[in-house]
């Protein structure tokens, strides 16, 4: 796989992120190359299927909070609701939180989910519950990475439906993420290994990050490149006639890749920030989230079925860089008010920039947009001694919270659940991840109880879930 991440600024960060690494590549040993595809595809599945060509998930990494976003509670008690009052929306009825004022104004083009519900309360095993759609052996814990692990959703697609159209059919951008230090699982190609793995990029921001891999430097012109091409594939002829391989095998696959990124122009300039006027840059925001954004946008434009934003990639940076407003998590178990008075006005100025844009070009029609953390926050607000910070926080709180949809055929200007006078349990249309999960398969149209069959010729389900109907209308 390749893989543009920015330069790793400590020893101990460039470790995990060399272990990280490392995952992938155990994982692709022995990979044989069976066909891709999945069988019992069959369609129509219910409403939305097939509406989107493109699926972009905007990861909270943290465990965004309920109730300073999506599900604001201003009849509940001052330790219930916050600090932080709510505000009317474009939608008459509907309210947000008040350091959300553009998203506010954009409500009648997304659809709120209130009652998301699942019980894995750490952020390791909660993030590969998000990122797979399943849970993981160690519920409730941080294990790192394996090459046991489900892949992530973007792999799954790939080896059910590789795109046509552009060299990587999933790309990851602001990734990986870590929580708070470590890389938690489920965001590689897990047991499918690497060359199913989708395209990560890291700091989109870094001078030094995806724009100069993409180039070929001045001592290689186009005529050598393809003598270099000519000559890597007789010699992987020659390894898979020694070992006995058939088929594709992922070395080649990832080659074949790397190639097509090197050879085609249309791919190089969907990583062309540059290249957006100023304005643009400036409404998505000059800093690491919004640039992410930015160039998930691009790579819709380019094609890429799947692509996954983390809008963090730290759960819990301001512990270790409180100064810096890129590393602001939403793991705020204490300082929660003063962290969201920093965090939130960005991803407001963000996010919602990301959806006027896509609706502006016409894009977000076929293109499902879904903001969703690992889970939510508690509805009592309390200290918590173990924690840095001076003042009250949310803990974890997995029982119920909120995401927004946006696109690929949903119901703009909805909101699907409700959640109790406290926030803390669903009363009405519970679904989980793995919910989510199938209505971003089924958007793409791709069904989500169709197989997908694993390098061991093993049939695995896409999802486990099923597709949300209710965000259709």
């Amino acid at each position: 796989m390749i893989r543009f991440l920015a330069p790793a600024r400590s020893r101990r960060e460039s470790a995990t992120r060399r272990e990280f690494l490392r995952i992938g590549s155990v994982a692709g040993l022995g990979a044989l190359g069976l066909a891709r595809g999945v069988s019992g595809n069959d369609g129509p599945l219910g409403p939305g299927f097939g509406k989107a060509r493109s699926v972009i998930l905007v990861y909270a990494n943290g465990g965004q909070s309920q109730f300073e976003t999506w599900d604001p509670k201003p009849e509940a008690p001052r330790e219930i609701r916050g600090d932080f009052e709510a505000i009317a929306s474009s939608v008459p009825g509907t309210m947000v939180c008040e350091h959300l004022p553009k998203l506010a104004s954009l409500a009648d083009r997304y659809t709120i989910l209130r009652s998301v519900s699942h019980d894995d309360l750490d952020h390791g095993s909660a993030a590969y519950l998000t990122l797979t759609g399943r849970y993981h052996p160690r519920k409730s814990s941080n294990p790192l990475p394996s090459p046991n692990d489900f892949p992530t959703l973007g792999a799954v697609l790939k080896r059910a439906r590789p795109s046509e159209s552009t060299p990587y059919t999933a790309a990851h951008i602001n990734m990986p993420v870590v929580v708070p230090e470590l890389p938690a699982p489920g965001q590689d190609g897990g047991f499918l290994g690497r060359a199913d793995a989708p395209l990560v990029v890291g700091d989109p921001t870094d001078p030094e990050g995806s724009l100069p891999d993409l180039e070929l430097p001045d001592s290689v012109p186009t005529v050598r490149m393809e003598a270099r091409r000519t000559l890597l594939e007789a010699i992987e002829r020659a390894r898979r006639e020694a070992f006995g391989i058939s088929g594709t095998d992922e070395h080649q696959a990832m080659y074949h890749h790397a190639y097509e990124l090197l050879s085609d122009p249309s791919v190089r300039q969907a990583f062309d920030l540059a290249a957006e006027p100023d304005r643009v840059q400036e409404r998505y925001g000059r800093f690491r989230s919004g640039q992410s954004c930015l160039l998930a946008r691009r790579l819709v434009e380019a094609g890429v079925p799947w692509i996954t934003v983390s809008w963090n990639h730290s759960a819990r940076g301001q512990d270790r860089r409180p100064d810096e407003l890129d590393w602001l998590g939403w793991d705020t178990h204490n300082d929660i008010f003063d962290v969201m008075k920093q965090l939130l006005p960005r991803f407001d100025h963000s996010l919602s920039a990301l959806l006027e844009d896509l609706d502006h070009r016409g894009l977000l029609d076929d293109t499902l947009v879904v903001c969703m953390g690992e889970f939510g926050r508690a509805p009592r607000v309390a200290l918590e001694p173990r924690f840095t910070g001076a003042s009250p926080g949310r803990k974890h709180w997995a029982n119920a919270y909120s995401i927004l949809v946006a696109g690929g055929g949903t119901t703009p200007g909805a909101v699907v659940g409700a959640t109790d006078r406290m926030g803390a349990y669903p009363t009405s249309d519970r679904v989980g991840p793995w919910d989510v999960a199938a209505t971003m398969f089924a958007s793409l149209g791709v069904n989500p109880s169709a197989e997908y069959r694993d390098p061991l010729n093993r049939p695995f389900p896409v999802t486990i879930g099923k597709p949300i109907t209710a965000l259709y209308g």
